[in-house]
């Protein structure tokens, strides 16, 4: 579903990304993680051609996303739902509005069928009916975070973008959320991408992750990532945050 190969990104004497490559197979759930700064953000909006990279390959679903024309680049974001960290949802619209911006912008369709739609994908991600004309400011979080979802779903893509999506928000409503991505993946036969630092989240639906250290990323199984030996990713799954877990082998 998506290829890079060498991508070097940076931003004046900075260097962010150096020859880093990625794998992410059809139907899979992808983790990324990271320290601060270590690009996460820059390496999803590389992906998602808001950013061009010094060097490198970057394909989606066979298309190369650095040499497509605006026109092109359009057609291949319809295909690639996004649900950024803090929702984005536009204050002075409603859900359903919200839901059908993109539906407007890339469909030919009447007034009630957009309704329709827009409805169905709020009631998708489990969100009430009448939250669908409730607006951003009247939602908790965890509903700020379902309306964002549904949508990134709005057009049906095949892959889906998740920027911390549950940061903020408490256990038991991030493992709501965890297993409503779970069923969509398996319901909707989704290819996800998620940045998270949740180790919770990470064991829960990823199968695979990959880390970015020194400016490359490492990918394995969570079976084996755990006993790379890298000191960060080490610290990162075996550190303070992970002993709650009671061992994550045991998980």
């Amino acid at each position: 579903m998506i290829e890079v190969r060498g991508l070097v990104n940076r931003f004046g004497s900075q260097v962010v990304h150096d020859g880093l490559d990625l794998e992410v197979n059809a139907g899979e759930i992808f983790g990324i993680v990271g320290g601060s700064g270590s690009g996460k953000s820059v390496l999803m909006r590389t992906l998602l051609g808001l950013k061009r990279p010094e060097s490198g390959s970057v394909r989606i679903q066979g298309r190369e996303v650095t040499s497509l024309a605006p026109r092109e680049l359009r057609a291949l974001t319809a295909d690639c739902g996004v649900a950024f960290q803090q929702g984005a949802l536009f204050t002075s619209l409603d859900v359903m509005q919200n839901v059908q911006v993109p539906m407007i912008e890339h469909l030919s369709l009447p007034g009630r069928l957009l309704e329709g739609l827009a409805l169905l994908k709020v009631r998708l991600v489990g969100l009430p009916p009448e939250a669908a004309r409730k607006f951003p400011q009247q939602l908790s979080g965890g509903m700020v975070k379902r309306a964002a979802l549904a949508r990134a779903l709005a057009l049906d893509p095949p892959l889906l973008f998740l920027d911390e999506p549950t940061s903020g928000l408490d256990p038991l409503a991030a493992a709501a959320f965890d297993e409503l991505v779970l069923y969509l993946r398996a319901h909707l036969h989704l290819t996800v991408v998620m940045i998270t630092h949740d180790l919770d989240t990470i064991f829960r639906t990823c199968d695979r992750v990959g880390v970015i250290v020194d400016h490359h990323m490492v990918s394995d199984t969570l079976e084996r990532i755990v006993d790379h030996p890298h000191p960060w990713i080490h610290a990162y799954f075996h550190g303070a945050r992970a002993a709650h877990r009671g061992g994550l082998h045991g998980t």
